[in-house]
């Protein structure tokens, strides 16, 4: 009776240590820059064990994903130093009444034409609206993406081949930051 008990609270401990966190990644792409990032906040994500991430156009994004996820990412071109009109409208849905996405992670990234082409200010929107859904908005892992993070493709030295639209450094910061969300997500939840 004894052996049973111990093992019950061992596999208590265990599956407690185990818990599945599920992270939405959510992004709007045009020419394909967008999703190359969405695919590498995935792969960042989903390397954490114990992490479920589902990856979502934002026309394929559902309430119900929204409310099942733990931490939620999006992902958007920049406009005219705005998020896509797609985002927004996504993001103007969002349940409000009851608060049910309040304590939950948020994460942004972005890609750009150019530097200074509103990339950082995109960035701050995204978290700024998740803010006002009572979210906890994480940034990327180090100085050098404080906000998410973000990719230039049409500017020297960052434009490259049409077979290569996006610069590996900048598919990096994406991984980090799907990373670091996965990571923080998983120690809220235990």
């Amino acid at each position: 009776m004894k052996l049973i008990f111990l093992s019950l609270a061992i596999f208590s401990i265990s599956a407690a240590s185990y818990a599945q966190t599920n992270i939405l990644v959510v992004y709007h792409s045009e020419t394909g820059n967008t999703e190359q990032m969405a695919l590498a906040v995935y792969e960042g994500a989903s390397s954490v064990e114990g992490v479920d991430v589902e990856l979502r156009t934002v026309a394929d994004a559902e309430e119900a994903g929204l409310l099942r996820a733990d931490a939620i990412i999006v992902g958007s071109p920049v406009h005219n130093a705005n998020v896509s009109s797609e985002i927004s409208a996504f993001m103007a849905s969002w349940p409000f009444e009851g608060q049910p996405l309040k304590n939950k992670l948020g994460a942004a990234f972005v890609t750009a034409g150019g530097m200074s082409a509103g990339e950082e200010i995109v960035q701050m929107n995204i978290l700024q609206s998740m803010l006002v859904f009572g979210m906890i908005v994480v940034g990327g892992p180090d100085w050098t993406q404080p906000f998410g993070a973000s990719a230039i493709t049409y500017e020297p030295p960052f434009n490259l081949s049409e077979s290569e639209t996006i610069a590996p450094q900048f598919l990096e910061k994406g991984r980090a930051l799907g990373e670091r969300v996965a990571i923080i997500s998983l120690k809220m939840s235990n």
